[in-house]
């Protein structure tokens, strides 16, 4: 089959962004998608991102979600602003692909999830650690029963934002628009890969604080410790005032192993009945990928994550399947996020229903 010929689904990005950035060039780099015209509201940054990627632009949201050419939008717009443009998008007719986190209130992200499911449309949200193939190993040894009864999980984000990040643009580390800090932005992806190992959360208790940075309204420090449903207890320390900034760490403990990833690769993977080779395949799959980034620098990411999440909601609208990372599968970071928020806003455990 030649390219002409094989089915591909057709994208337009809303928001122009840095991430957006890497949102187009992993549409230049995939195989079932591409990439055929941007908004923003402001016009000379749609003009000069439609230049720089050889697409279409518009300023008006309305008239971008009237083009016939537009299949599915990815939204790199501010946490706090994707519902805005999800629910029009999906009411277009458009699948969605939103950046982490979904939204920044369950309200809002279920506002969503509803949305896309009202107009029969697919809805995925980017969380790109879940494509490294290491980490798919890990999973399926967890879901083979391989680490045995899960007792303790340890999450660690030393990660550095100098303040100048912050003061680049005025919806970071406000409540409203970047719906929390280092929890929320910068951490939510382990959180993700967290959850996905160890299952529901039934209580979290936490501290969070502002220590590195000034003139933010959100965390850039947190501590929680998370009791899971089936009784295991995980830590979560996260900051983004940690210079230079500094790989993320998840340790993942059973009485029949444990598994270490820095970043997504694999440090330590002991098993009690360890398979041959088990550690050289799962390191391998792990170097395969690359190393996704963000430690120091939030530009310094790869897009190969990003294009197998496009590409994967891509077979998902071309075969009618659920995509990698669907709506309801976003909501559980959400929600544990804001409920280490509450916990530390008040002063005490909060449990999960």
């Amino acid at each position: 089959m030649t390219d002409k010929q094989r089915p591909c689904v057709r994208y337009g990005i809303i928001g122009t962004g840095m991430i957006a950035r890497v949102h187009a060039e992993a549409l230049r780099a995939s195989s079932n998608s591409e990439l055929v015209a941007v908004h923003d509201v402001v016009p000379e940054r749609a003009a000069a991102f439609g230049r720089d990627f050889g697409v279409a632009w518009e300023s008006d949201l309305e008239a971008f979600l009237a083009r016939r050419d537009i299949d599915a939008v990815t939204l790199a717009t501010p946490s706090g602003l994707r519902a805005d443009v999800a629910l029009p998008a999906a009411a277009a007719g458009k699948h969605l692909l939103c950046e982490k986190p979904l939204e920044v209130t369950l309200e809002r992200v279920d506002s969503i999830i509803e949305a896309a499911r009202r107009a029969h449309v697919r809805l995925g949200c980017v969380f790109q650690a879940r494509t490294v193939g290491s980490v798919r190993r890990v999973h399926d040894a967890i879901e083979a029963g391989r680490l045995g009864k899960l007792v303790m999980a340890n999450v660690q984000v030393p990660w550095y934002r100098n303040q100048e990040y912050y003061d680049a643009s005025p919806w970071r580390g406000t409540w409203k628009l970047d719906g929390g800090g280092a929890l929320m932005n910068q951490s939510i992806h382990i959180v993700d890969l967290l959850l996905h190992f160890m299952g529901e959360p039934a209580s979290v208790m936490a501290y969070t604080d502002v220590l590195a940075h000034k003139n933010i309204e959100v965390e850039d420090t947190a501590a929680a410790v998370v009791r899971f449903r089936n009784g295991a207890l995980a830590t979560i320390l996260v900051t983004t005032g940690a210079a230079p900034g500094f790989p993320r760490r998840l340790e993942i403990c059973g009485t029949g192993g444990s598994v270490v990833l820095v970043d997504e690769r694999v440090e330590r993977w002991v098993l009690t009945a360890d398979e041959p080779n088990d550690m050289a395949d799962a390191a391998a799959l792990s170097e395969l990928h690359g190393d996704l980034g963000g430690a120091g620098d939030p530009a310094a990411i790869s897009i190969e994550g990003h294009r197998e999440q496009i590409e994967n909601l891509s077979r998902a609208i071309l075969t009618d399947t659920e995509p990698m990372v669907s709506g309801r599968e976003a909501r559980r970071s959400v929600e544990l996020i804001l409920g280490i928020y509450q916990s530390a806003r008040e002063g005490r455990e909060v449990r999960f229903a």
